[in-house]
């Protein structure tokens, strides 16, 4: 597996200077959740990891890869995806379709193989120990834990370097948010980078080897999980 690393990164819109000189990097294996206030420029800076903003400045490298004017759609082709807020998925639609959304395999033909994409969602509904009863059924009418499952198991079917998680807890159940940590601590020891942002930091701290603080677009702190708590991380967001 690849690290991950930004270095000066900056970024404006409109005048306005979103990210300030962000360096970071983030190494296989663990995840690094990044915390702050509204407008501190985290999902800029997630954009920015998933092609889908570019740096005004700076670099960006995934491995020994120049990853710096990738679009999104080559990024996800390097092996870095994003599990958004929203989750992305096409409700009308079965589980199947959502897991292959956008790579569906074809045949010799060229038509779509049904078949074949619906042993690989098995097998990767199995492997991550969701409980899905019906493959066939429209993904809007699972439950929300149901739903980010299916969002988090398309991010890793084509084995990714990197999984960006955006407010993976924010809208799920008690039980729901933890199957959701469970599934994230699976991904960190498969040796992935894991990106979490979030505003719940219970389950920051729950599955997180480091917390990084970001404030007016720059990194303000940058913590072992094990040497802070979440009292310290609080001060440092509101001081």
């Amino acid at each position: 597996m690849k690290a991950l690393r930004a270095q000066n990164i900056t970024k404006s819109f409109g005048g306005l200077d979103v990210l300030s000189d962000v360096s970071l990097e983030f190494l296989p294996g663990t995840v690094s959740a990044i915390v702050g206030d509204n407008g501190a420029g985290k999902s800029t800076f997630l954009k920015i990891l998933a092609g889908i903003h570019k740096p005004d400045t700076g670099t960006l490298h995934l491995g020994s890869e120049d990853i710096t004017d990738n679009s999104a759609q080559e990024n996800r082709g390097a092996g870095i995806e994003m599990v958004y807020q929203d989750l992305a998925l096409a409700k009308r639609h079965d589980v199947v379709t959502n897991l292959f959304l956008g790579r569906e395999s074809t045949n010799r033909g060229g038509f779509i193989a049904r078949s074949q994409m619906r042993r690989r969602a098995q097998g990767i509904i199995e492997q991550l120990g969701i409980t899905i009863p019906n493959l066939d059924r429209p993904v809007g009418l699972l439950s929300g834990g149901q739903q980010q499952a299916i969002a988090i198991a398309r991010a890793i079917m084509f084995d990714p370097a990197v999984v960006i998680l955006d407010e993976p807890t924010a809208a799920l159940a008690a039980r729901e948010v933890e199957r959701t940590l469970e599934l994230i601590r699976a991904q960190r020891n498969a040796r992935r980078v894991i990106i979490l942002v979030s505003h719940r930091l219970n389950d920051v701290f729950a599955v997180s080897d480091r917390i990084i603080v970001f404030k007016h677009g720059r990194v303000f702190a940058d913590d072992a999980c094990a040497s802070t708590d979440i009292f310290k991380v609080v001060a440092k967001i509101v001081s």
